[in-house]
């Protein structure tokens, strides 16, 4: 059974930097999709990121491109989110979220239903 934990959210001011982490258990994550999503107060879920199992490919949402960059550690079996330049409005829940697959691409609709799911972990953007 994969397990996956979130952590790295903090409260930072606009324009500075974090690094968020989903580490996985009881599974190798070499085929599996991991995504992160966010979530803030009165707000739907938004896929923000993912990374395909296959070849790595990697998918932002429009807000984050060029601002953020999801990696993957296979030897420390975590998953990374790298937020650079961080603005109020990235404030939310960050979740991430996996499904194991063999396809070339992952997916970052609001809707789509990722198997496993993390915990939460807090960005607050604020001056």
């Amino acid at each position: 059974q994969l397990q996956l934990v979130a952590s790295g959210g903090d409260l930072v001011q606009p324009g500075e930097s974090l690094r968020l982490s989903c580490a996985a258990s009881g599974r190798t994550l070499d085929h599996y999709a991991i995504a992160w999503y966010r979530q803030a107060p009165g707000k739907e879920r938004e896929g923000v990121s993912c990374s395909s199992a296959s070849d790595g490919g990697t998918y932002y949402t429009d807000s984050v491109k060029g601002r953020f960059t999801i990696s993957r550690d296979n030897a420390k079996n975590t998953v990374y989110l790298q937020m650079d330049n961080l603005k109020p409005e990235d404030t939310a829940v960050y979740f991430c979220a996996a499904e194991i697959t063999t396809s070339f691409v992952c997916y970052i609709s609001p809707d789509y239903d990722y198997a496993w799911w993390g915990q939460g972990t807090q960005v607050t953007v604020a001056s």
